[in-house]
């Protein structure tokens, strides 16, 4: 009776997995002291840090409510700006390339894999790499943040799209082939009505991140309410800096429900 008892408990991990799992928390935890020396860290700026948050906080309160309208509000205009641009030039320039790297609407494979890697590409650099590269390439302004948003989305776009396209049902698809339809006609009447839900979703979501996204490219002189935040900090004016914080949190708010809004009556 003792032996069977044994043979029936049950063991969460065989010995083996529980080896594996020490040998992962074991590197984690190497790799985290690795970071924590290479990093450097200077225990005397921890110390003080509390005391340092705190002075902060004093300067940076009262909020100079006088600098919203001749400063602040033309910045979040041009970031808004910013935003529509980039996503109309990222669906635009995504759609196609999800498009041709769908297996099942583009049937070539190097296609397929030219694509994808434009893709990997465009959405594996920083959307700062981009706003430095077009801000040498065209100067300072709201046409490098555009630009660079835009870009930096085809690979989310695309990838989100391309997905959408590969599950779209091939029953219609197959229908439209037997009626001769030609590419475009399968496209256009087969795959886009399948996935215009996906579109939307897509088209909403990235509204959303690239207002985000603009808010921030001022830092390295892309435009936007970025500009206006990194010349307060560099004037060491905190009651504007608190200013324009306190503008981006409510802008953001408002187009998280705006977002979620449309998402119920459109999708």
């Amino acid at each position: 009776m003792t032996a069977t008892a044994e043979l029936k408990r049950w063991i969460r991990f065989t010995p083996a997995q529980r080896l594996a799992r020490f040998a992962v928390f074991l590197v984690m935890a190497a790799l985290m002291g690795w970071a924590l020396k290479t990093i450097e860290i200077i225990p005397e700026f921890l110390y003080d840090a509390p005391e340092q948050v705190v002075d902060m906080g004093r300067r940076m309160w009262p909020i100079d409510w006088a600098h919203f309208w001749p400063v602040v509000w033309p910045a979040l205009v041009e970031t808004m700006h910013i935003a529509a641009i980039a996503t109309i030039l990222g669906l635009m320039m995504g759609i196609p390339v999800g498009f041709l790297a769908a297996k099942n609407a583009t049937p070539f494979l190097w296609v397929n894999l030219v694509a994808k890697f434009i893709l990997v590409a465009t959405r594996s650099i920083s959307t700062l790499i981009w706003a430095l590269f077009f801000v040498a390439m065209f100067g300072p302004g709201p046409l490098a943040g555009a630009l660079a948003i835009a870009f930096h989305s085809i690979g989310f776009i695309g990838k989100m799209f391309s997905e959408g396209v590969e599950e779209a049902n091939r029953g219609s698809i197959e229908a439209l082939q037997a009626a001769g339809a030609t590419r475009m006609q399968q496209i256009l009447m087969g795959y886009w009505p399948m996935v215009l839900p996906t579109f939307w979703s897509v088209a909403l979501f990235r509204w959303d991140i690239n207002v985000r996204e603009s808010a921030v490219l001022g830092l390295v002189g892309a435009g936007g309410i970025g500009m206006a935040l990194n010349a307060a900090i560099d004037l060491i004016q905190w009651d504007r800096v608190s200013l324009v914080l306190f503008a981006i949190f409510i802008v953001v708010i408002l187009i998280e429900t705006i977002v979620t809004q449309i998402r119920k009556r459109v999708i």
